[in-house]
């Protein structure tokens, strides 16, 4: 046995620990801010006349939890990769698709929020916040649950690139 077999497979361990780690907190993440934006909802009412907001009158809310929702699913299915597959490097594609999933669609949610809390007086939009605080509340609090899974999977996906790729070719052959 080689004096360093057991130092990189201790390494191996490590990295694979800390990987996992931040897969369980990337699904976390994601998980907690779909499961946030699909419950937002409040019903009020203003100069006698009712009215109820719910994610799904917004289309980019709606885009917002399913594509947390689809990052959620696969960063569970990719917890039951075997750290041997040769499908690491599909992983490697599917991270950079699900990392731009999450950003487009926390973009377009970020964009409705702002539109939500401060209007746009360009086109005659006035501000929802102060008469629905509880759904706003709801939807920053599922942006943040969902910044912090893309910020994690962009962790997860720069690793992966220099593990599994070697782009800077460090690795000895």
């Amino acid at each position: 046995m080689h004096p360093n077999s057991s130092a990189e497979s201790m390494a191996k361990i490590t990295k694979r620990l800390c990987t996992l780690v931040l897969r369980l907190m990337a699904v976390a993440a994601t998980l907690v801010a779909a499961i946030v934006m699909v419950t937002s909802h409040q019903r009020t009412s203003n100069f006698g006349i009712s009215f109820e907001v719910k994610y799904n009158h917004t289309p980019a809310f709606q885009y917002f939890a399913i594509a947390n929702a689809i990052a959620t699913v696969y960063g569970f299915l990719v917890l039951f990769l075997p750290s041997e597959s040769q499908l690491w490097r599909l992983v490697v594609a599917l991270d950079v698709v699900i990392t731009v999933l999450l950003s487009s669609s926390f973009s377009a949610a970020l964009a409705i929020g702002d539109v939500g809390k401060h209007g746009n007086s360009y086109a005659g939009w006035l501000p929802i916040c102060g008469q629905v605080p509880k759904y706003c509340d709801h939807v920053k609090a599922a942006l943040i649950s969902s910044i912090v899974g893309l910020i994690i999977y962009l962790l997860l996906l720069l690793y992966a690139i220099h593990t599994v790729l070697d782009p800077l070719l460090l690795k000895k052959t």
